[in-house]
């Protein structure tokens, strides 16, 4: 079952829910509006491997934004920590901004159970795009488990910022 804005409040109250820094205004319906963070990546290598660990760059967005050229692929970060060891946060992306042509999370969107940190952003410009740090970019949602829970803690636990691939630690 998906919580509804009122039961997201209730269950941050109670600690069940991580979201941090938290604004009451960001609760909807049925989710929580999320914030792209500073810092962009983008992989600087012509073929990535999934083998090995690719270089990158950090790109600071200005205050003042940043154009995504069309076709051009980043990774970014939530503001937010988001996280909880009782529900299954899902990412959403939020329909006006995919209206733009901005698409985010089209996959991953699946945020393990006990996984807390910065959410990761997968974002691919399908037409010219400006973006701003602190941009309500995304939503999660949060869902009620059935059966025995094993918390996450995997390689991207406690992420701070948009993470690489860590596909490599998989070989």
């Amino acid at each position: 079952m998906i919580l509804t804005g009122k039961e997201i409040l209730k269950q941050y109250k109670n600690s069940n829910i991580d979201l941090n820094p938290f604004n009451e205004e960001c609760l909807t319906t049925n989710s929580y509006d999320i914030t792209l963070g500073d810092k962009l990546i983008s992989y600087t290598e012509d073929i990535l491997d999934p083998k090995k660990e690719n270089s990158f760059i950090e790109i600071e967005i200005p205050d003042g934004g940043m154009i995504l050229e069309k076709g051009s692929f980043y990774l970014g970060s939530s503001r937010e920590i988001i996280g909880s060891d009782k529900f299954v946060p899902i990412i959403h992306a939020k329909s006006g901004i995919a209206r733009l042509g901005l698409f985010i999370h089209v996959t991953a969107d699946l945020i393990d159970i006990g996984s807390h940190g910065n959410v990761t952003f997968q974002l691919y410009a399908t037409l010219p795009v400006k973006i701003y740090k602190g941009m309500k970019l995304a939503q999660v949602s949060f869902w009620s488990p059935e059966g025995d829970i094993d918390l996450y803690s995997g390689k991207y636990q406690g992420s701070e910022g948009p993470q690489p691939s860590k596909s490599h630690k998989d070989y």
